[in-house]
């Protein structure tokens, strides 16, 4: 999981990252421009077209060439000449650009690595899908996640995060190198088929430190037991990490198959496009309808309804009203699940009222002290409320049991650095290209105008501004959850000197 560093003349680019060293002191460069450099540094000596340089730094996105000569110029100003005094990126006229100097290629920075827990820790590997057929995919993926979800539970295990887990979907299988990555010392892998009615599932228990299989076994059964197979694989690995069975509460299962498919696709358009939100929407308005006891589509339409407001451009009151309901009836169905529990907690908070919420953040994780996403969304209501040594804390946590998270964990974490003073590291992590489709620029606009770097904050304001062009500080700081007027104040004091709208 880690990527190569590249020297040339007094620099050191790390594209993983996102830094740019000249005698090892920080150069400021954006984030487009770091792409563009990892691209041509990446190939020295070869001509990269311009259409190749803007799918690097622009990636699914039409954006005129204007854009790329103006990065290709601010570039070629920070680095100055070369050491024989010409430039280091070279233009093939009406083709595209050429980096011209000697390039070494060095290893992957060093990661610190993660300490094992203090108790039995697991990561499950996403099952190997057998059949090219896309639903064995989406099958695959559900039980995968089915079981992290399931394992999550017992108390006494420590368990791997749904995303970093699925890191590794595809890529070749190095157990002790996966185990170092994510900090863990047992890996479940295995494989899945549907076909005619039945599911046939492969699944084995590795030791990653001393490589031996402490379980495996195979399941060839009817398709109406696949959740009775998913608990006796849980209580499989359970007896063979703790020696006993400890049965977390029951579970709310689906009653239709096709409701729980749809689910499982929906999950993985939730923090996408707005396009992809509306897909999502449309498969859990069906799960809904198909299956009204199953609890689990009710929280992810609460999600939807959401985040789709907040891609439109905030949630308006009747988008916050649907997906307060929704939340609430999840937890109704399904009161021992802390997705739902953690969801309402969170849009309880926006509402205000603090005290029911913070009563089923403290719920959600008595359930499930594994459940990552929690304790990120817990860190971000704890800043508001001023408690920012708190949230720095629980975003430790979530990063702890998700080291390979989705976007908005660094746009927490990086609010709670801001939030604590810490602006550098605010800027470090809102410059990682995982923020990409969060609102994070607000927040790395006011960090660097609190550094005093008031060009490159103006820059991040314009940008903010293209995706967000209804945004106000006065909507902003009236919308939040904030409870402590300091930290409010503190935001709005990065905000004006970054010159967001007032």
């Amino acid at each position: 999981m880690q990527g190569s560093r590249f020297a040339f003349g007094p620099f050191v680019l790390d594209p993983g990252a996102g830094t740019l060293l000249r005698n090892d002191d920080p150069v400021a460069v954006g984030t487009r421009g770091l792409k563009l450099l990892a691209a041509l540094v990446g190939r020295p000596g070869e001509i990269l077209s311009k259409a190749e340089l803007m799918d690097a730094a622009w990636p699914g996105t039409a954006v005129e060439e204007a854009n790329l000569t103006v990065q290709i110029a601010q570039l070629r100003k920070l680095l100055g000449p070369a050491a024989g005094g010409g430039e280091w990126i070279a233009t093939v006229p009406r083709v595209g650009y050429r980096f011209t100097g000697p390039v070494e290629q060095l290893g992957g920075a060093q990661r610190n690595p993660l300490p094992l827990p203090d108790k039995p820790s697991i990561a499950v590997l996403p099952f190997v899908s057998v059949g090219t057929d896309p639903e064995q995919d989406s099958f695959a993926d559900g039980l995968t996640e089915d079981l992290i979800t399931d394992l999550s539970r017992i108390p006494g295990l420590f368990v791997i995060a749904r995303n970093s887990a699925f890191a590794y979907k595809g890529k070749a299988m190095d157990v002790r190198g996966i185990a170092q990555d994510l900090g863990v010392r047992y890996l479940l892998e295995g494989s899945a088929r549907r076909a005619a009615g039945r599911v046939r599932i492969n699944a084995q228990l590795v030791d990653a430190v001393s490589g031996d299989h402490l379980w495996a076994e195979r399941f060839d059964r009817s398709l109406d037991d696949i959740f009775a197979v998913q608990d006796e694989v849980t209580g499989k690995i359970v007896e063979a990490l703790l020696g006993r069975l400890r049965a977390p509460p029951p579970r709310n299962r689906p009653r239709n198959l096709e409701a729980y498919d749809l689910c499982v696709r929906a999950r993985k358009l939730m923090d996408d496009s707005p396009q992809t939100a509306r897909e999502a929407h449309l498969m859990l308005t069906r799960a809904v309808s198909l299956d009204p006891g199953y609890a689990e589509p009710y929280r992810w339409l609460a999600m939807n309804h959401w985040m789709g407001s907040v891609h439109s451009g905030g949630p308006t009151e009747s988008s916050r009203s649907v997906a307060l309901e929704l939340a609430r009836k999840a937890v109704v169905i399904d009161p021992n699940d802390a997705g739902c529990r953690w969801v309402l907690a969170y849009l309880l908070a926006y509402e205000r009222s603090f005290a029911e919420a913070d009563a089923e953040f403290a719920k959600a994780i008595e359930l499930d002290p594994n459940e990552a996403d929690a304790w990120a969304a817990l860190s971000d209501i704890a800043v508001l409320a001023g408690r920012v040594a708190e949230g720095l804390e629980h975003s430790r946590k979530a990063f702890r049991l998700n080291p390979f998270p989705p976007s908005w964990y660094y746009l927490t974490l990086g609010q709670a650095q801001y939030a604590a003073g810490d602006y550098q590291a605010a800027v470090e992590t809102l410059r990682r290209d995982e923020t990409y489709r969060t609102s994070s620029r607000r927040f790395l606009a006011a960090s660097l105008a609190q550094l005093g770097r008031l060009d490159e904050a103006r820059a991040e304001v314009e940008l903010f501004l293209v995706g967000n062009p209804q945004f106000t500080i006065r909507h902003w700081a009236e919308t939040e959850p904030f409870r402590d007027a300091a930290t409010l104040a503190h935001f709005v004091e990065g905000y004006r000197k970054a010159g967001l709208p007032e």
